[in-house]
């Protein structure tokens, strides 16, 4: 195959970020491709045959008359939660695949890479096929971030508590002096409008009316967080939702997710192995329950999504994926798309609530003020995070 800097720009985009899905698998031993600890967290060998199932599925089979399907199985194997597609395996069942093995995978990588640098330099390839091609291309950026927490998870609940990597990871800290941004009521607007690529359910540029409200420019602590967890605010149902409230007594809730009280003191796994909690490090692992309730001990809430939005360009942000206080439902104007492709966001759209911004684990210019994230509000398992406001 030719070197990407001769290739044709999406081309390169395309194989660039096929070896990224690739490089964050690396560090693996063989055994880490195959686990699946819960149903949320899908084995690093399922991440890798989906993403690529995508571009054969979408693009390969219905636009390149030549291309031979690599094995007619891994449709069933593959296929995520597209009804449209057909059958396919059980989410709970991911982590029971022993086969196809990791080196399979590997060359079903191969193999789609391989015709779709074919495709891509054919006259096949099309003006009317890129936004579908920049779909799967961010598509598996969003399985790239998925590699790095669903790794993270399987890793941390390991006993050993083995490292993902060993290089020391540069920690930053927000200079500026902590305070709350004040905004006063009126129209603003939301949603994405202009070139590039975005999501779906992005789209639908709108005017919103919000009230006078204010939002910190720093996200929350692990200290700060400790003087909850020290207050007993896990004890504490006023502060719960009684969904949340539930939810704590069921798991007996008492601390963020990875954290571990050993000898007296606050550990935490992290990519790097088990470490002592930094103080000053912004809190990651909460669940919508836990932030909510958080805000409220402090005498403040979540901000809506449409809040954050509008004050986002006054703030950095993009370590935490932040949880707002609105429920995922679609902007004044949205349609799903026909076919496979409209079960990408619509579908989701109940008992969701919205996270804004990005994370350390978000992959390099996969990122906007604009996109909505999503999860059930009792899920920590992403790098989460809490912002307030009033």
């Amino acid at each position: 195959m030719e070197t990407t800097t001769k290739l044709k720009p999406i081309l390169k985009k395309f194989l660039d970020v096929r070896a990224r899905s690739e490089e964050i698998c690396q560090p693996l031993e063989i055994e880490d491709y195959v686990v699946q600890p819960i149903v949320d967290v899908s084995p690093p060998k399922w991440h890798l045959g989906h993403t690529t199932w995508f571009f054969e599925t979408f693009i390969l089979i219905p636009n390149f008359p030549s291309y031979e399907v690599f094995d007619p199985q891994y449709n069933f194997v593959f296929n995520s939660y597209y009804e449209t597609i057909g059958a396919r395996v059980i989410r709970t069942d991911r982590g029971n695949l022993s086969r196809p093995s990791v080196s399979d995978v590997y060359q079903y990588r191969k193999y789609v890479d391989g015709k779709m640098t074919e495709f891509l330099n054919s006259h096949h390839m099309s003006n009317e096929i890129l936004p579908l091609l920049e779909l799967g291309l961010n598509h598996e950026q969003q399985h790239q971030e998925l590699l790095i927490t669903d790794i993270k998870y399987i890793l941390g609940h390991n006993p050993l508590f083995p490292a993902y990597k060993n290089d020391a990871h540069q920690k930053t800290k927000d200079s500026a002096e902590k305070e709350m941004l004040h905004f006063s009521e009126g129209i603003y607007e939301i949603g994405f409008d202009g070139p590039g690529f975005c999501f779906d359910n992005e789209m639908g540029k709108h005017k919103v009316y919000l009230n006078d409200f204010a939002i910190s420019n720093h996200l929350v602590t692990n200290a700060e967080y400790l003087e909850f967890m020290e207050a007993r605010g896990y004890s504490d149902f006023r502060f719960w939702h009684a969904d949340g409230w539930n939810w704590v007594k069921e798991n007996n809730a008492q601390s963020p997710l990875y954290w571990h009280k050993i000898d007296g003191k606050w550990m935490h796994y992290t990519l790097n192995g088990l470490k002592a909690i930094d103080p000053e490090e912004e809190l990651c692992h909460i669940n919508f329950y836990e932030a909510s309730a958080f805000a409220a001990w402090k005498g403040m809430r979540l901000p809506t999504e449409q809040e954050w939005e509008a004050a986002s360009s006054c703030f950095p942000w993009g370590k935490r994926w932040e949880w707002t206080n609105s429920a995922y439902l679609p902007y004044p104007g949205f349609k799903k798309e026909s076919g496979a492709v409209g079960e990408y966001n619509g579908k989701f759209m109940v008992n969701q609530m919205v996270l804004r911004g990005a994370s350390v684990a978000t992959s390099p210019g996969h990122s906007r003020y604009t996109y909505r994230n999503f999860f059930q509000p009792e899920l920590k398992w992403q790098f989460t995070g809490i912002r307030l406001a009033k």
